[in-house]
C-alpha cells in the first residue's frame, strides 16, 4: 500500500534519517555506483525500513530486489523493456513503472503494474527531461485511463501538493523538495502533516 507522499533518496543514510520520523513509503534511487554497493545500499535501506514498518521500493535494480528479498521495484522505461517480468512476478515482488506519454503507459499497463508514475508533472531541476511538464490536466487524463493507483512525480513541492492531489494523484513522490530542502527532516515532518 502506497502512502500518498514517499520521498525518493539516493542511498540508505538518507533512509536512515528520514524514515524513523514516520515515513510508511519510500523509494531507494542508488545512481552511479557499482553493484556491490547498490547491492549494500539495498539490504541496509530494507533492514531499516522493516524496523520502522516503512515500504521500501527499488529503483531500476530488480535482480537485486529479488535477490535481497525486497518486495517492490519501480522501473523506468527502458529498464522495462529488459526486465524479467515472469521472475519479478515470480519473486511477489510489486512494480511501480513509470510513464511520460501515452505510448509509454500502454507499455506500461501491458505489464499489469501496481502503480503507474507519472512525470514530471512540473518543471524540474533534478535531471535533463527529454519531455516537458505535464501538467495537472495529465493527472485527470491519466487517472481516468488506469486502475491501479497514480503515482504524480517532478517538481511538486509541499504548496503544490494539494492541486496534485486534486487533479487525481494517489501519491506523490518527492525528490528535491526533501533532499535539497535546507531543513529535511522539518520538511518530511510537513509532507506527513499535509498528507
Amino acid at each position: 500500500m502506497l502512502h500518498r507522499f514517499y520521498p525518493i533518496v539516493p542511498d540508505a543514510a538518507w533512509v536512515r534519517r528520514i524514515v524513523p520520523l514516520g515515513v510508511k513509503t519510500l523509494q531507494l534511487r542508488v545512481k552511479g555506483a557499482g553493484l556491490d554497493r547498490v547491492r549494500a545500499e539495498i539490504a541496509r535501506s530494507l533492514a531499516i525500513c522493516a524496523t520502522h514498518g516503512c515500504q521500501l521500493i527499488v529503483n531500476d535494480y530488480w535482480r537485486e530486489a529479488i535477490d535481497l528479498g525486497a518486495d517492490f521495484v519501480h522501473l523506468g522505461q527502458e529498464d522495462l523493456a529488459e526486465a524479467d517480468l515472469p521472475a519479478i512476478r515470480k519473486a511477489g515482488i510489486k512494480l511501480g513503472i513509470s510513464t511520460h506519454t501515452p505510448e509509454e503507459l500502454q507499455i506500461a499497463l501491458a505489464a499489469e503494474p501496481d502503480h503507474v508514475a507519472l512525470g514530471p508533472i512540473y518543471e524540474t531541476t533534478l535531471k535533463a527531461m527529454q519531455y516537458p511538464p505535464q501538467g495537472l490536466d495529465r493527472i485527470r487524463e491519466w487517472k481516468g485511463r488506469i486502475a491501479c493507483p497514480l503515482v504524480a512525480i517532478g517538481g511538486i513541492t509541499l504548496e503544490r501538493a494539494p492541486a496534485v492531489f486534486q487533479a487525481g494523484a494517489d501519491s506523490i513522490a518527492v525528490v528535491t523538495d526533501i533532499v535539497g530542502h535546507p531543513t529535511p527532516e522539518q520538511r518530511v515532518a510537513d509532507w506527513l502533516a499535509a498528507s
